[in-house]
C-alpha cells in the first residue's frame, strides 16, 4: 500500500471520515449512539509530546542472528495481508523457526482501524502477538468490511477472544488511550527514521526494500547469511 504522505498526524489516523471519539477520560465512548469504542481515538498530541519508551518491538526468531529483517506493515493493507498469508509462512518455516534470522514486526497506521487491530494484537504480549497478527491478517477481508466502526471493533474483539484473550483484558487494551498515543508516536518516529513510504516494506540488515516476491527476498537473505 502506497501513501503520498505516510507520516500521518495522530488526529488523521483516529478521526477518519469525520467520525470522532469524545471524552475527557482515558476510557472513551464514541459520539455514536450506544457504541462504546476504543479509547485510542482520544489521542490528539504530537509524536514529540508522547513518551514511547514503553513500546517494544515485536520480535521472533533468533535474537543473536547475524541477519535481521524488520517488516513495516499495516493490518489494513491488502498487500500486507497477502504477504502474511503466503510468503511469510515460508519465511517463518525456513528462516525464523530455524533460528537463521531475527524478525521484527513494526506497525504502520493508515487509519484508526489498523490502530485498533494493533491494540488487540499487542494485548497478549510478545507470546501471543504473532499468532493474533496471523488471525487478523487471515480475516482482514471480513473484519475491515464489517460495516460501522462499532461492528469492526466487535470483529476484532472476536479475533482476540479466539486467540485466548478474555473480554476484560481485551477491553482494557482497547480503552488504553495512553498506549494508543504512544503507538502512533512510535510508528511516526520509526517510519520517519527508516524512510518508510509504502507497505509492506522491509529493512534487511539496514537496507530498505519495498514489497517483493518471496524468491527475491530469499536470495537477499541467503546472500546476507553467506557474507
Amino acid at each position: 500500500m502506497n501513501r503520498r504522505n505516510i507520516l500521518l498526524g495522530t488526529a488523521a489516523v483516529i478521526g477518519l471520515g469525520g467520525w470522532y471519539m469524545t471524552s475527557n477520560r482515558s476510557s472513551t465512548t464514541v459520539a455514536f449512539p450506544d457504541a462504546p469504542l476504543p479509547g485510542a481515538a482520544n489521542a490528539q498530541t504530537t509524536s514529540g509530546d508522547v513518551d514511547t519508551s514503553g513500546i517494544v518491538d515485536m520480535v521472533s526468531g533468533n535474537p543473536d542472528a547475524t541477519v535481521e529483517i524488520i517488516e513495516y506493515a499495516s493490518f489494513t493493507c491488502p498487500h500486507c495481508a497477502t504477504f502474511h498469508t503466503d510468503a511469510y509462512k515460508q519465511l517463518k518455516s525456513e528462516y525464523i523457526d530455524t533460528g537463521k534470522i531475527r524478525f521484527v514486526y513494526r506497525e504502520v497506521y493508515f487509519d484508526r482501524f489498523g490502530l485498533w487491530a494493533s491494540l488487540v494484537a499487542r494485548c497478549g504480549g510478545q507470546e501471543k502477538f504473532f499468532g493474533i497478527a496471523d488471525l487478523i491478517y487471515a480475516g482482514q477481508a471480513q473484519w475491515t468490511r464489517a460495516g460501522e466502526p462499532a461492528a469492526i471493533v466487535e470483529e476484532l474483539r472476536k479475533i482476540g477472544r479466539l486467540a485466548g484473550l478474555d473480554s476484560d483484558t481485551l477491553e482494557a487494551c482497547l480503552q488504553d488511550g495512553e498506549q494508543a498515543q504512544a503507538l502512533v508516536a512510535w510508528y511516526q518516529q520509526n517510519a520517519e527514521s527508516d524512510g518508510i513510504e509504502s507497505t509492506p516494506s522491509f529493512i534487511i540488515n539496514g537496507k530498505k526494500y519495498s514489497n517483493m516476491k518471496y524468491a527475491d527476498m530469499k536470495k537477499l537473505i541467503d546472500d546476507a547469511l553467506e557474507s
